[in-house]
């Protein structure tokens, strides 16, 4: 059986973050290409139109509580319900620790991680009412393998490279993703997050080539792969998945 068919999620109603990026787009076409009906929201508008009609876009603050109990609410008033969330808003950090500015440290915070939870707090209430729900949360390598850059050997290799606030507020989507799952796993709820490698984006586009020479499948990762992977743990065949980090990174990390 095609786990990933045209008709997989009809009737299911999508949330994603950050859906303007490279990522959120690959993950909002994902979904709808499968039958869900996709809000991807974000900061910005979108450079260009989404390609499929299944999506539409919205703007959206993480950062800001009421907008984003606004747009979930504006979701469930529209569509009577809302049935995956995908957190994928965020930004990168990079250089050494010794440089770090408290205010890097707390923006870095507060749109990784708080953002993140906040959009999982909004939906709670929804999926616990409905009986069903799936969150995937975008977290990263670096909040595994303390960091790509080997400043031993390079010191420049930090100066490009995500940081140690990166790294942090990373790791605590991670821990933030296993607390939900045992929570909401009654409620028919699951709760998982998706670990990308490098990918290559506009927002990698002076990740150090030492480093890419690191990842053993000889490449950068791929939006579509990233977007697969949170499709997987978004369909209904994975219910019995959840507190997973999946690791999507070339084998730069195994754990």
């Amino acid at each position: 059986m095609n786990m990933y068919n045209s008709e997989m999620l009809t009737n299911r109603v999508a949330l994603v973050t950050g859906g303007a990026g490279g990522i959120g787009r690959a993950v909002s076409e994902a979904l709808a290409r499968c039958g869900a009906r996709v809000v991807a929201a974000d900061i910005s508008e979108p450079e260009d139109s989404l390609a499929h009609p299944g999506i539409e876009s919205r703007l959206l603050d993480i950062t800001v509580r009421g907008d984003i109990q606004d747009c979930v609410a504006e979701i469930v008033r529209r569509f009577g319900q809302l049935d995956i969330l995908v957190n994928v808003a965020g930004v990168v950090s990079t250089g050494s620790a010794e440089h770090l500015q408290e205010a890097e440290w707390d923006r870095t915070i507060d749109i990784n991680l708080k953002g993140t939870f906040l959009c999982c707090q909004a939906v709670i209430p929804h999926m616990r009412r409905q009986g069903f729900g799936r969150i995937v949360n975008l977290g990263s390598v670096i909040g595994k393998n303390g960091g790509n850059p080997r400043p031993w050997l390079n010191p420049q290799e930090q100066d490009q490279a995500s940081n140690v606030a990166y790294g942090v507020s990373k790791a605590g989507v991670h821990i933030m993703t296993s607390f939900l799952a045992k929570e909401l796993a009654s409620s028919g709820v699951t709760v998982n997050a998706v670990a990308p490698g490098p990918v290559a984006s506009a927002m990698t586009q002076n990740f150090p080539s030492s480093l890419r020479d690191l990842i053993p499948v000889g490449r950068m990762g791929t939006a579509a792969e990233v977007a697969a992977a949170v499709l997987f743990l978004a369909a209904p065949q994975s219910s019995f998945i959840s507190g997973e980090t999946l690791d999507v990174n070339g084998g730069i990390w195994c754990d």
